[in-house]
């Protein structure tokens, strides 16, 4: 596999949660709504923001797009994305074309989105970067009440992961021990919107469909999408989302 990292600037921090620190932190960013909000907590108490997106080979490549939005609207000090094909290794509706997005409903188990040990790659290169950076804390948007199917967003891979990174680390060696916050793996979906609508977070900025088209515009019926629309009539909150064929 190749792995290029390429350096995306963030221009101007928006006034939003703007802090004056030093204290860094790595912010594993989709350009979802989950961390989209994980990013404005974090910000919120008071950490410089370095955003990590993983450019996987997923369908859903306009989450990207958003994940640069996100991190110039919520003032991240710095957005990387590094590019590493997970399509090559497939098994996986996400990053092999020949495996449908599920669009009938969200079901028990497993689904065919899990990418397989996604998670875990993503968090081995935050932790890398953190390492290299100083930082003690990676922030992850990962949540088991809406979405409990995949194995690596339970408290217990949080757990278990937390404790990989503090045994395997030079800087964890030497005293630097490192926190993996997972701030809303206990919430529900309109608990998320609602914490993010108070922290000013532009929901209408994310992209959170698995196939979505180039321009961002969601298909409003796979198991994402249907938990989306669900957490923003739940929460009460006007759905900003733009889905294919209705704007």
């Amino acid at each position: 596999m190749n792995a290029n990292i390429q350096m995306r600037p963030v221009p101007e921090p928006s006034p939003t949660g703007e802090a004056d620190t030093t204290k860094p932190a790595v912010i594993l960013l989709s350009g979802g709504l989950d961390s989209a909000t994980v990013l404005a907590l974090a910000r919120a108490q008071g950490f410089a923001c370095h955003c990590l997106s993983l450019d996987y080979g997923q369908r859903h490549g306009a989450e990207l797009h958003a994940a640069e939005r996100v991190a110039q609207a919520l003032g991240a000090v710095a957005h990387r994305v590094l590019k590493l094909d997970l399509g090559q290794l497939g098994g996986s509706a996400l990053t092999d074309s020949s495996i449908a997005v599920p669009i009938a409903g969200v079901q028990p188990g497993i689904p065919v989105t899990y990418v397989p040990a996604r998670n875990t790659i993503m968090l081995s290169l935050a932790l890398a970067w953190a390492e290299v950076l100083g930082a003690q804390d990676i922030f992850v948007g990962v949540n088991a009440v809406d979405y409990s199917g995949y194995p690596d967003c339970r408290p217990e891979f949080i757990r278990a992961f937390e404790t990989l990174a503090n045994l395997a680390t030079k800087a964890a060696v030497e005293g630097r021990s490192l926190k993996l916050h997972a701030p809303l793996i206990d919430l529900s979906k309109a608990q998320i919107i609602k914490h993010g609508e108070l922290l000013g977070v532009d929901y209408g900025l994310t992209v959170s469909c698995y196939q979505a088209d180039m321009d961002g515009r969601a298909c409003g019926v796979c198991d994402s999408c249907r938990l989306r629309i669900q957490g923003f009539t739940d929460a009460g909150v006007a759905d900003p989302t733009r889905y294919a064929g209705r704007n």
